[in-house]
């Protein structure tokens, strides 16, 4: 038999609630899934934890002080050994959408269960996008719709995980024009990163809007 079919995912978790903090701890602690590498109650504590200590997976309240969840996120996503981010707030309102903008990879309710977030986190992990309270027809009238069919072809790709190399590679261009592709999708969607278009799109199928025809 196999000892494990992965290594555990390493986490790390910045809530400025010491009560919330603490019950995350100990459910992501128990559960053989993760390894519990840090915890931090703001964002800057969070930003100098995982520069030293790099973690797959960062589990943020949006509210963080000083900096904000958003912010952090925004500075994190520059880093190339930075962990997926998943926001733990507020459903009501415009959080989950302004996480998913700043470039977060998931959303987990406060109001639902802990486990709940345990859950996210484990698709998160596993290269899922995790939305569940985003309704894209609100987002925008349907900017999917605006994309060329070459644009639709590589945002379509994008999902899939491909790197620009890659990219250039199935579509036979150049990577500098996947850039400059990438460039276009990115404005007519309104997103800043790769994590928030493929996020975009996957929103989109879910919805139903990104289909035409």
């Amino acid at each position: 038999m196999q000892p494990s079919r992965t290594s555990p995912v390493t986490v790390m978790l910045a809530d400025s609630n010491q009560l919330v903090l603490s019950a995350m701890s100990e459910i992501f602690d128990r559960d053989p899934r993760f390894s519990l590498v840090a915890t931090s109650a703001t964002a800057e504590g969070f930003l100098g934890l995982v520069m030293r200590v790099p973690v797959q997976v960062g589990v943020i309240d949006w509210h963080l002080p000083v900096l904000g969840g958003g912010k952090l996120i925004e500075v994190l996503r520059e880093n190339e050994t930075a962990p997926k981010m998943v926001v733990y707030g507020d459903a009501n309102g415009e959080m989950p959408r302004l996480a998913m903008q700043a470039g977060a990879a998931g959303f987990a309710s406060r109001s639902g269960s802990v486990e709940g977030l345990v859950e996210t986190c484990a698709d998160v992990a596993a290269g899922k996008m995790v939305f569940p309270f985003i309704d894209v027809r609100k987002m925008r009238q349907d900017p999917v719709h605006s994309l060329s069919a070459k644009e639709r072809a590589i945002l379509e790709a994008l999902a899939t995980g491909l790197s620009n190399r890659e990219l250039s590679k199935r579509l036979g261009i150049s990577t500098n024009t996947v850039k400059f592709h990438l460039s276009n999708i990115y404005d007519k969607l309104s997103v800043k990163t790769r994590t928030q278009a493929i996020a975009y799109y996957y929103a989109s199928q879910v919805s139903g809007t990104g289909r035409h025809g």
